[in-house]
């Protein structure tokens, strides 16, 4: 991989397309050279579908943390998730109920990368403490619509 197919994969993600006019429009790479990374991408198992969703663990960001954040902050909690987004490699941010207040997944490359999370954790006016958790590995990962029956679903969401 080398810094054009980073571009293209961090411009797929921002869009949130793979059309080839679209990332030429955001990274200046000729259309027909898109085309081609995209397929070596594919072959690779960095790109898994035709939504162009990555595989992390190809892509070399494996490395995944769960980080609780014990907080005392001012202003509202959405505000403060805010900051907490600000850190590099953080995916999601959770307001929780009970002793934890915020849980934040990240996903990063190294052990190195993992210090320089906490550290910029703790130097977030409000952070108070953190507990991380690595990840060994991902069980199961998948989409919320199929932890469901399709029965449970139509009972749940289908209004009338």
């Amino acid at each position: 991989m080398d810094e054009r197919d980073v571009r293209l994969l961090k411009a797929i993600s921002e869009l949130e397309t793979g059309s080839p006019e679209r990332l030429h429009e955001a990274t200046g790479i000729p259309v027909s050279t898109i085309h081609y990374r995209l397929s070596n991408l594919r072959e690779e198992g960095i790109i898994t579908n035709d939504r162009y969703e990555v595989d992390l663990e190809e892509l070399g960001l494996g490395v995944t943390v769960l980080v609780e954040v014990h907080a005392d902050y001012q202003g509202s909690y959405e505000t403060f998730s805010d900051r907490l987004l600000t850190v590099e490699g953080v995916t999601n941010v959770y307001f929780t109920m009970g002793k934890t207040d915020f849980i934040v997944i990240a996903r990063l490359s190294s052990s190195e990368m993992v210090e320089r999370l906490i550290a910029e954790f703790e130097q977030l006016e409000g952070v108070d403490r953190t507990d991380s958790t690595f990840v060994i590995s991902a069980v199961e990962e998948r989409d919320a619509l199929q932890s469901y029956s399709l029965e449970t679903l139509l009972e749940e969401l289908v209004d009338g």
